[in-house]
């Protein structure tokens, strides 16, 4: 049996140390809550904004004026799916807050001097993006942390989160500072997930035999999706899978920092709304025609070039400092080792694998979850949308209404269910191989090629109800065998196993979520739904665990 290492008892435990859990921590201390913040790499380098960011959606007044300016850009944008309007204008109405906060401890949000917007953007239409330089932002938001007094554990994975009657109640995470784990118990009175966005549960289309070649980090896995859904939670949007894109064969975002024109191989435009590098707008054509890449390569008009050859040398030099600045280090070294030089030379682009962002748990305006006490920020979020701002906000969000779970009781006793899942895990480390076992690479290989085959996204992939009820069940006979015979050798490899357990049960949601949305919408193609249905136009799909079974609802979208 895996040893407890230790007991832990907080008003506030926070999953995930990326932008969102780093801002609920700092938001609850602030308000005199005792934080226990749990990240399973380290907070100053973990998390879809490891190595830096450098556009932030947000709403700064005596540059927009009237907040409608924005909110009617975002919802033309590529994060206009999946939200709910309350919640869209709390986030909007709050950003110019968190976007000076952040300036103030030395995150350099006017790194032009002024605040200042380009990118993500239409000729001649307003610019919701900040332009900002966040290659120290995890480095800052970590010291922040620190300074309150918040208790971070890195290397410490959550496994299960634990809820009785009255609401969630603690966390059990794995402690893997060395080669031999143990476990961690935390109880507390509020529980703020932030695992963010979902990588690893399709096949990885640039590169099959790499899963780790992502866009984003490849330990996203939506640990606490699955955890929320195991204890009952609401989610909404699973179906609604995305697809990012970016250089071909070396899966990175922040295709608006390049500053050039999407090309086909004979040199016109691939859209319409520039014909020559702009470096305030960028090329909008991805954000639009998000298929552009796959469609081009299927029907063999492509590939699909960026050509930045059209900039100035000083445009030039600052794409390659935004670069910096959005953490893209290794693309520019590999670039200047191979003598790649964007003025000169296209570079293919393409569409990654589909991914679950802004597909998750289901909030209100406050951040918390149909659990009470349960709360939830960042990328993880089902029901409202913009990435890094978004999570930089609604983690202050969160964590400020967390912190006013203090005057609930601590439970008195361990938590339910505590010892049986322990025991599980401890089984998993136990096994250490063997003829029968197999590795948790092996595992989430057959769990990719299940999804991908039966469940994967468009464009030129279907959905029917047929396939996706061939995928549940294929889905159900890889977890009988993946509890019966994956093993981990060590700490590490025991939480890698666990996220396999995690995506797992994220493919059965996305697949039943799938089934029941009974259209095409997006990039929700059904060949036996093949019209998209107007009545569900405003409607979310709820999914969600009760007694041990799955269960669908649709609400209406919020307005």
């Amino acid at each position: 049996m895996i040893p407890l290492k230790e007991q832990l008892d907080a008003d506030v435990a926070v999953i995930g140390g990326g932008i969102a859990g780093l801002m609920a921590a700092i938001a609850a201390a602030d308000k005199g809550a005792r934080v226990v913040l749990l990240d399973k790499a380290n907070t100053k380098r973990s998390g879809a904004g490891a190595t830096g960011n450098d556009h932030f959606l947000c709403w700064i007044p005596e540059k927009h004026g009237d907040i409608s300016v924005v909110y009617e850009e975002f919802m033309d944008s590529q994060n206009a799916t999946s939200n709910d309007t309350p919640l869209v204008m709390r986030f909007l109405e709050t950003s110019p807050k968190i976007v000076n906060m952040w300036n103030d401890w030395g995150i350099n949000m006017k790194p032009t001097g002024d605040y200042h917007f380009e990118g993500h953007a239409y000729p001649g239409r307003p610019r919701i993006f900040l332009k900002y330089d966040g290659h120290n932002q995890k480095k800052v938001l970590t010291e922040q942390a620190r300074k309150r007094g918040v208790k971070i554990l890195n290397h410490s994975p959550v496994l299960e989160m634990f809820r009785d009657a009255g609401g969630v109640t603690g966390v059990l995470a794995l402690d893997v500072t060395g080669d031999d784990p143990s476990f961690r118990i935390v109880r507390a009175k509020a529980v703020v997930a932030a695992t963010g966005y979902v990588s690893r549960l399709f096949t990885t289309d640039p590169t099959p035999s790499q899963m780790f070649n992502t866009n984003m980090c490849p330990s996203g896995t939506g640990d606490s999706i699955a955890q929320a859904w195991r204890i009952g939670a609401y989610l909404v949007n699973m179906e609604k899978t995305y697809r990012h894109a970016g250089p071909r064969f070396l899966a990175r975002c922040g295709k608006a920092t390049w500053i050039g024109v999407y090309r086909y191989p004979d040199g016109r435009p691939v859209g319409p709304f520039i014909t020559r590098p702009n470096v305030e707008t960028g090329d909008m054509t991805s954000d639009v025609w998000s298929s552009a890449f796959t469609d081009l390569k299927l029907r063999g008009t492509g590939p699909a070039y960026m050509d930045c050859s059209g900039a100035s040398r000083e445009d030039l030099e600052h794409m390659r400092w935004a670069m910096k600045c959005e953490g893209l280090t290794a693309l520019l070294d590999y670039m200047d080792r191979e003598g790649i030089d964007p003025g000169r030379h296209a570079v293919e682009f393409g569409q990654y694998e589909a991914n679950l962002v802004t597909n998750g748990i289901e909030i209100d305006i406050n951040g918390e979850s149909s659990v009470r006490g349960l709360f939830a920020a960042g990328d993880m979020m089902g029901n409202i949308s913009g990435d890094i701002g978004a999570a930089a906000v609604y983690g202050w969000i969160a964590g400020h209404h967390a912190a006013d779970c203090q005057s609930r009781a601590l439970p008195s006793a361990d938590p339910e269910n505590a010892a049986e899942r322990m025991a599980f895990y401890s089984g998993i480390y136990e096994r250490r191989g063997g003829a029968a076992g197999a590795s948790w690479q092996e595992a989430n290989f057959a769990l990719q090629q299940i999804m991908t085959e039966y469940a994967d996204c468009g464009p030129h992939r279907v959905r029917s109800d047929t396939m996706l009820s061939a995928g549940i069940k294929y889905l159900g006979d890889l977890r009988v065998k993946i509890e019966r015979d994956m093993y981990a050798g060590d700490a590490h490899e025991l939480m890698r196993a666990a996220e396999v357990l995690n995506l797992l049960d994220l493919g059965q949601a996305l697949m039943i979520s799938a089934r029941e949305r009974r259209e095409s919408r997006g990039r929700h193609i059904r060949s036996d739904y093949t019209f998209t249905n107007p009545l569900l136009r405003d409607k979310f799909l709820r999914v969600w665990k009760e007694g041990g079974e799955a269960r669908t609802e649709w609400r209406e979208r919020l307005r």
